[in-house]
């Protein structure tokens, strides 16, 4: 990325591209989204002078991440033209308004979406909220409603039929997992390699209803205007396939810190109920389907672990990450009935690796 004044002005100039009638376009605001681990986010307002005087929008850039990243391969456009098809849908997703493929303007290829109001609630819940049981419950009915709007929409009205006919999904799941998996093994994973194995042996029949697939409908996605969901982030994974996969990805993040943790939510069996109330589809195989998962949560943190522990990057989460592979693989194992427990194999970041970051961490001029 470059420094913020190059960024203004290179922003600027392809944005007026862009907008087509205006005039003295100019970036104000210019800021960096400070979470998650993949892709990057500025947000900015553009403002610019047409006939009818000066016009403001509050706008969200998405990059693409640096390669290799955690999520690869990494397609931006394809999120894009995703959120351009659930335009004039209930979902409450982000209009996707310009896209950049070249990398010329910002070093890297990004798009353009509008800025929705809400807030999100991942890790910390403010004690005001907690104090209101009533209005966290509803905030995780919201939430299921929303994952069930997703869930219900005409794949051949908007266009994301042609995306494919999913009914593969859950076989194209498990060769992108273990095939990431393998691309990053420093050596033998007995564990992950069992999990998988067992996986495939008992792998269901998919949901005779395919459907849009988010691909990380965990709480932390979904922003909140008062009791009701605002917004739906995060479609780096998004596909047409199994909705149950959602499912299994929803139950195993409800009780990670944030709204649905509060005793006053839905519980994992409520949402689930309310769900199958909404969509009509029933959620069978629950346990596979928190099992694979799991699986795809090791793998995307043993991703994270290789790449710090390879150099590729200096994040120390992403180290912490590779710290909870075992434990992870674990749960997926006990979600399959199997009794032993393989070896591991090298799934944590080499020691040398975390010291030398963090000597060159404390270093650095503050």
């Amino acid at each position: 990325m470059r420094d913020g004044d190059e960024t203004r002005t290179r922003l600027a100039a392809w944005l007026r591209s862009q907008l087509g009638d205006a005039d003295e376009v100019r970036v104000e605001g210019l800021g960096r989204v400070e979470v998650g681990h993949s892709a990057e986010m500025l947000v900015l307002t553009i403002v610019w002078r047409t006939r009818r005087g000066e016009e403001r929008r509050d706008v969200v850039v998405r990059l693409r991440p640096p390669s290799p990243g955690l999520l690869e391969p990494y397609d931006l456009a394809r999120q894009f033209r995703i959120l351009r098809a659930l335009e004039g849908t209930a979902v409450k997703a982000p209009r996707a308004l310009w896209l950049e493929s070249s990398g010329d303007v910002l070093g890297r290829p990004f798009f353009v979406m509008e800025r929705l109001d809400g807030d999100v609630y991942e890790r910390v819940v403010p004690a005001e909220l907690d104090a209101d049981p009533a209005r966290i419950r509803r905030m995780s009915e919201s939430l299921v409603d929303q994952i069930a709007t997703i869930h219900r929409v005409d794949l051949a009205a908007s266009g994301l039929a042609d995306l494919g006919d999913g009914r593969d999904y859950l076989d194209r799941e498990l060769a992108r997992w273990s095939g990431e998996m393998r691309r990053v093994a420093r050596g033998p994973l007995p564990a992950l390699e069992r999990l998988l194995a067992t996986l495939r042996e008992h792998q269901p029949e998919p949901c005779p209803t395919i459907t849009l697939v988010h691909g990380d409908a965990k709480p932390g996605n979904f922003a909140f205007v008062g009791s009701e969901v605002s917004a739906v982030f995060d479609w780096e994974m998004a596909d047409v396939g199994d909705p149950l996969a959602d499912i299994g990805w929803a139950e195993i993040t409800w009780r990670t810190p944030s709204i649905t943790s509060r005793p006053s939510s839905l519980s994992a069996d409520e949402f689930v109920a309310r769900w199958e109330e909404l969509t009509g589809i029933r959620a069978r195989q629950r346990e596979w389907y928190r099992a694979l998962q799991t699986y795809k949560m090791a793998v995307i943190m043993l991703v994270g672990g290789m790449l710090f522990d390879a150099g590729h990057s200096d994040d120390l989460r992403l180290a912490e990450m590779a710290r909870v592979v075992p434990l992870v693989t674990e749960l997926a194992l006990r979600e399959l009935r199997v009794a032993d427990r393989p070896d591991h194999g090298p799934v944590e970041v080499r020691a040398e690796r975390v010291k030398e970051v963090k000597q060159r961490t404390a270093r650095a001029p503050r």
